[in-house]
């Protein structure tokens, strides 16, 4: 990938038919190396939010071993690049030959399920290994998060005790509980609360639990978004951590993924025509711009003219991508120039996660050209000054 020093360097050196895709490794490493500091347990990459190479290569170099894989494709991408890595195959419904690749294949020790039909499935598809690591998905409120997870996946209730003592019973090695409080979680508390949920459904299933994972859904600076700082979410996990009615020696884990990268990458369309109050793209909702028409987030944009200044006066247009399909337009109003014309571009910023990663080709559209920028695109999550003391709280 070529080298520049901004967005608007990037357009006007390449003034390109394709959306642009402006990465920051250098954001990546800030945020990982943060998280590897601060929270006090394993931190595990949710490859999901952003498998780009580069960005787990700077994962690696910022110091996570830990990877929270959804498919075996996603194992197969970890353990050729890392193969010292940790993979923990999270998703709580997998294909029965992806157990068995995973197991036989590749090392995976570490699953996650939520319910009976599951546990069987794993133990049939590893002909019933005795080192599994058994990771028991709970349901737990999304209330807090911008994004809600719950109602697909995880288990409560009596349910959840019968699931627990099931699976204690088959494994010999580590019996986990798991649990996501949605994405972009803007109170840290919602995690005190999941916590209280494991504590209740650990005391009524009377059994001993290694490792309490939290999940993911830690918050970023999305515009007009203002999230607690990340040392609180920090502080009261390793806190509540203290309470739980676990062994001296349980681990602590967090999956993070849109935290780890959203600020790492932003995205830079092309303006193809702008008619009334209407502007059409060169990226959309079946591009890079998945978040920016489908979870109704504003995204914060610039404004980028490769030769001349654009007006200071702004209104509100209606955005659409580049496909034929009606429903290929951002939901919200953006406000740029009066004068903005075809052949100016527009930066979209945060996109970092869930961007590329969600990128097709419906209608022939969903190319990119992928660069590397030193600049920062935002206000990042991880420039506190004092860390906190990952030992402070930590259990091991």
């Amino acid at each position: 990938m070529e080298n520049f020093k901004s967005s608007i360097d990037i357009v006007s050196q390449l003034a390109p038919d394709l959306p642009i895709a402006a990465n920051r490794p250098h954001a990546v490493k800030r945020a990982a190396n943060w998280f590897v500091r601060n929270f006090a347990g394993d931190v595990l990459y949710a490859v999901k939010a952003n498998p780009s190479p580069w960005v787990l290569d700077a994962m690696w170099e910022a110091g996570v071993r830990h990877f929270d894989v959804a498919s075996i494709v996603e194992v197969e991408t970890i353990f050729n690049r890392f193969p010292s890595a940790t993979l923990a195959f999270m998703h709580p419904v997998k294909n029965r030959n992806a157990i068995t690749r995973a197991y036989f294949e590749f090392g995976v020790r570490i699953f996650s399920l939520d319910s009976m039909e599951e546990l069987q499935k794993i133990l049939e598809a590893t002909n019933y290994a005795q080192d599994l690591t058994l990771m028991i998905r709970l349901s737990v409120s999304n209330s807090a998060s911008s994004i809600s997870l719950d109602g697909k996946f995880g288990i409560k209730g009596e349910k959840a005790v019968e699931l627990l003592r099931a699976a204690r019973s088959v494994t010999r090695e580590d019996l986990g509980i798991c649990f996501h409080v949605g994405s972009q979680c803007m109170d840290p508390q919602a995690y005190v609360k999941a916590m209280d949920v494991a504590k209740s459904t650990i005391i009524q299933a009377g059994v001993v639990i290694d490792i309490i994972d939290v999940g993911g859904g830690f918050p970023v600076n999305y515009r007009d978004m203002s999230p607690a700082p990340m040392s609180q979410y920090m502080q009261v996990i390793a806190q509540k951590f203290e309470t739980m009615p676990v062994t001296e020696n349980c681990a602590l884990w967090c999956e993070p993924g849109r935290a780890m990268v959203a600020e790492a990458t932003s995205i830079i369309a092309r303006v193809e025509l702008v008619k009334d109050d209407f502007i059409y793209l060169n990226d959309g909702a079946y591009g890079n711009l998945f978040d920016a028409t489908h979870v109704n987030w504003p995204f914060e944009t610039e404004h980028l003219r490769i030769n001349g200044n654009s007006s200071k006066e702004h209104k509100a247009f209606r955005i659409f991508g580049p496909t034929c399909d009606g429903i290929d337009e951002l939901n919200n109003e953006y406000f740029l120039p009066i004068d903005i014309k075809e052949g100016d571009y527009i930066e979209f910023k945060m996109l970092g996660a869930y961007g590329v990663a969600m990128t097709t080709n419906f209608n022939g559209f969903g190319q990119n050209i992928e660069v590397i920028t030193c600049d920062d695109a935002h206000v990042s999550m991880f420039t506190e000054t004092k860390d906190i003391s990952k030992n402070q709280f930590f259990k091991k």
